[in-house]
């Protein structure tokens, strides 16, 4: 499928009634299962890649090459819309943002991700007016052809500023972001305060709120369009196998083994690089 058919699908989503799940897969066999289970669209994980290479999330320790390589996959593999989990949109400059929509959109991905981090730890979010023109100018490229989501990180690094949060969603929206996005509200009252804010543009929420997961009809019935897991199943994965090593080292080969037959996995890749006509370009 063409990636201007893929952004179609992709915007066209955040449109239905109830809105959508959209889980984040980081390699081939994760977005087949994902396809599997019915999803119509999937986003890539930041942390979960950086996990898988072995280094930090969110320090610019992935390069955009090496983020893209892994969406195609997870779009090639699964035939399905794909959102870019960019990080801050790699590069130093508001320009260098636009040329990272411009990658995404030439690598077949029908949504990228720009959120207002700055890779520095001992400053972790960027100044208010930087963050609008980082989104400016990739609503810019973005505008009709790459869903563009908006993102500010004030929560998860440690600034619970509900009305600075709110204020940067609001000015995300209005220079052209098409989604809102700001990871681990603190409750629910937060999430419903977003969403009437950023209306009548959709949010995303990634599992639930700083207290934990919520319950997807919950989140429907607060107006949120669109519920992404980040991370979350790249955990529960790693904490299977944290168990099974667990079995192992204590002599329990039987249960270390249970798992998904290696040739249903193969089976699986085999029919997905078979179909005809597979291109996100």
């Amino acid at each position: 499928m063409k990636q201007a058919e893929l952004y179609e699908r992709f915007r066209d989503l955040h449109a239905q009634e109830g809105g959508f799940i959209m889980p984040n897969a980081w390699d081939g066999t994760s977005a087949l299962l994902l396809k599997h289970a019915g999803f119509q669209a999937l986003g890539t994980s930041s942390a979960a890649l950086a996990s898988a290479l072995g280094r930090l999330d969110g320090r610019h320790a992935v390069t955009r090459e090496e983020h893209v390589a892994n969406a195609q996959i997870i779009g090639t593999m699964s035939g399905l819309p794909v959102n870019g989990d960019f990080e801050d949109g790699y590069g130093t400059t508001a320009n260098d943002v636009a040329v990272t929509v411009e990658v995404a959109i030439a690598a077949g991905l029908a949504g990228i991700g720009i959120e207002d981090t700055s890779g520095d730890p001992s400053q972790p979010i960027r100044e208010f007016d930087d963050a609008v023109a980082r989104v400016r100018e990739a609503a810019r490229a973005a505008k009709g052809r790459i869903v563009l989501t908006g993102r500010t990180d004030n929560f998860i690094q440690g600034r619970p500023d509900l009305p600075d949060t709110i204020k940067r969603l609001v000015a995300f929206a209005e220079v052209g972001a098409d989604v809102l996005y700001a990871p681990q509200p603190p409750d629910m009252d937060a999430v419903r305060a977003i969403v009437k804010a950023v209306a009548p543009k959709p949010i995303n929420i990634v599992v639930g709120t700083k207290s934990g997961a919520v319950q997807w009809s919950e989140l429907q019935k607060a107006g949120v369009k669109r519920v992404s897991m980040g991370a979350a199943l790249y955990r529960r994965v790693m904490g299977d196998l944290q168990n099974a090593a667990m079995q192992l080292a204590g002599g329990d080969i039987a249960s270390a083994s249970k798992g998904m037959a290696l040739s249903a996995i193969t089976r699986m890749i085999a029919e997905a690089r078979a179909l005809p006509g597979k291109t996100n370009n």
